[in-house]
């Protein structure tokens, strides 16, 4: 744990970390301290996010209806650079889950996150990155690398390692972002660290995609694993269980995507009878028959529906 940077020194380290920094006018008394009668502190790690639009900087500045500004302390633009919005409690990471809070504190392997009871926003620093996070908008490279050098001038600052980091994905069960791979993310924070402040840099692990192309590594992972245990347990529970929402969600977008799911039925992060029927659908679209088309997923039906929609890759 330790006391948050100053505004000063929060611009200093970014500054000497080789970022140029833009400066959103009040940004050194933007936050939500008083508001909340909560002070921003002791600080544990950085979190990283997706924006889910485009053009939102003055978005994030104010915030929106039912959710005030500042919505991050720090946004990261396509061609727009990075620019400094808030300083203090910030509005960006909400309900999270204290085992991994915990994890990030004692920079261990970070555990799944199945609680969202501990307020994230008490103790990490938040960065919004300008993406669609569609799986398909890709992060040119000048973006992306502005993102690891923010990580690692907080963490240098801090005296934290690239376990200091996290996904917004990582830390609250149901979110996607940012739509990378986040131990990538954290082995280029972790090179960044190894050099002086201000280094050339060389290679990044990920490859984020250019203007036109997006790769791979911008997609969000479903947990094969994970999904099958959804399959099986959601049907037969309650009403409203989840057993495992953000693969759900994306294993449903990607049949809403393709026509097999009616919308109405997808994002609830439940993975009831009728996304196993359409799921079943999905897999005799496929060739299989029989007990092979029972709306369970399996590793090759799961991949070739991540892989034609563009939506997730898979693991295992």
């Amino acid at each position: 744990m330790a006391t948050p940077l100053s505004a000063a020194k929060t611009l200093a380290a970014l500054k000497a970390e080789g970022l140029s920094v833009h400066e959103h006018d009040g940004w050194r008394t933007h936050n939500r301290d008083a508001a909340t009668g909560k002070k921003f502190g002791p600080v544990i790690g950085v979190l990283i996010h997706h924006t889910a639009g485009r053009n939102d900087k003055e978005l994030c500045f104010r915030g929106r209806p039912g959710l005030p500004g500042p919505l991050c302390h720090a946004w990261l633009g396509k061609s727009a650079g990075l620019w400094l919005l808030g300083h203090g409690r910030a509005n960006h990471a909400g309900g999270v889950d204290p085992d991994v809070l915990d994890a990030l504190r004692a920079e261990k392997p970070l555990p799944r996150d199945n609680q969202a009871d501990a307020d994230g926003n008490d103790c990490l620093y938040g960065l919004e990155i300008e993406n669609l996070g569609d799986g398909e908008d890709p992060y040119p490279d000048a973006q992306y690398r502005q993102a690891v050098l923010w990580a690692a001038a907080l963490c240098r600052a801090h005296g934290w390692t690239e376990k200091s980091v996290a996904g917004h994905k990582e830390v609250q069960p149901g979110k996607i972002d940012p739509s990378f791979d986040m131990d990538d993310f954290r082995a280029d924070v972790r090179k960044q660290l190894a050099r002086k402040p201000g280094a050339a840099t060389g290679p990044v692990t990920t490859k984020p995609g250019n203007a036109t192309k997006p790769g791979t590594a911008t997609r969000p992972r479903v947990d094969l694993s994970r999904l099958v245990s959804a399959a099986k347990t959601d049907p037969g529970a309650r009403q409203g269980h989840v057993t495992y929402m953000a693969g759900t969600n994306l294993t449903e977008a990607a049949l809403v995507k393709l026509g097999y799911l009616a919308k109405t039925y997808a994002g609830d992060g439940s993975f009831g009878t009728t996304t196993i029927a359409a799921y079943a659908k999905w897999q005799r679209h496929l060739g299989y028959g029989g007990t092979n088309a029972d709306g369970i997923p399996g590793k090759i039906s799961l991949s070739r529906l991540g892989e034609r929609t563009g939506l997730f890759t898979v693991v295992a």
